[in-house]
């Protein structure tokens, strides 16, 4: 398969077309207009370069947000009330933190300054979030990505302390649930995604999953996690259940 040499023209090759390891284009610019488009086409960038690197892997890694269930331990965690949980109250400061966060097997980081300025510019446009664990006044876990539609794609997490991220990821699920979102894109299926229930679907499945996502009404602006949401799920997990420090 080619890889395909973006220009300036605001466009992108059939998603289909990627390599086996699901490079598909180099080149173009990060300008939100470009970004939008290549997550409601099902293809998202790796700077790494330049040139910056767009991807359309086979298969994906994806999560129905209705569905996901935490593990029990963290459940407790959760229980426990280590954790204060948020939502965009530190978009900008979540993606700066998974850019230091150390990777098994990566040499430095594809989330560079002009990455985190793109997504920065999509956060003030109401279309990019992130979900954080907060303990003592200290950012110690988080997730960012972008939403469109009824889908959220997920970019990058990273924690400070055990269980942070996944906190965080299991107030984001939860409310993504609750407001009725149909779809959550992890990207490239990996162990640690499989332990949080993202299943590996062929690209296929994922592209008209996405495309009736994407065709609902887009919920814009600075999110707040509606506390009774996790309440109401850590009840469900047992009959112990507690909820305190969530806002």
């Amino acid at each position: 398969m080619p890889v395909y040499r973006l220009t300036s023209e605001l466009a992108f090759p059939d998603p289909h077309e990627a390599e086996p390891g699901g490079l598909l284009a180099a080149g173009g610019d990060l300008r939100p207009e470009r970004l939008l488009l290549a997550y409601t086409l099902g293809i998202f960038p790796w700077h790494g370069g330049p040139p910056i690197l767009w991807y359309s892997p086979d298969p994906r890694a994806v999560l129905i947000p209705a569905d996901f269930r935490a593990p029990r331990r963290l459940l407790r965690t959760l229980r426990s009330a280590r954790f204060e949980l948020r939502l965009d109250s530190a978009f900008r400061q979540v993606m700066e933190a998974c850019a230091a966060a150390p990777r098994s097997g990566q040499d430095g980081t594809w989330i560079t300054p002009g990455m985190v300025d793109a997504y920065d510019e999509l956060h003030r446009l109401g279309l990019a979030h992130s979900a954080e664990a907060w303990r003592g006044g200290r950012l110690v876990g988080g997730v960012y990505g972008v939403s469109l539609g009824s889908a959220f794609f997920g970019e990058s997490m990273f924690h400070a302390e055990r269980d942070a991220s996944k906190a965080a990821f299991a107030a984001l699920l939860w409310q993504l649930g609750a407001w009725g979102f149909e779809l959550f894109d992890g990207q490239l299926p990996t162990p640690h995604l499989a332990s949080l229930g993202l299943r590996a679907w062929p690209r296929e499945r994922f592209l008209r999953a996405l495309a009736a996502s994407v065709a609902r009404p887009t919920r814009r602006g600075r999110w707040e996690l509606d506390p009774e949401v996790v309440r109401a799920r850590l009840e469900a997990g047992g009959p112990q259940a507690r909820a305190r420090g969530i806002g």
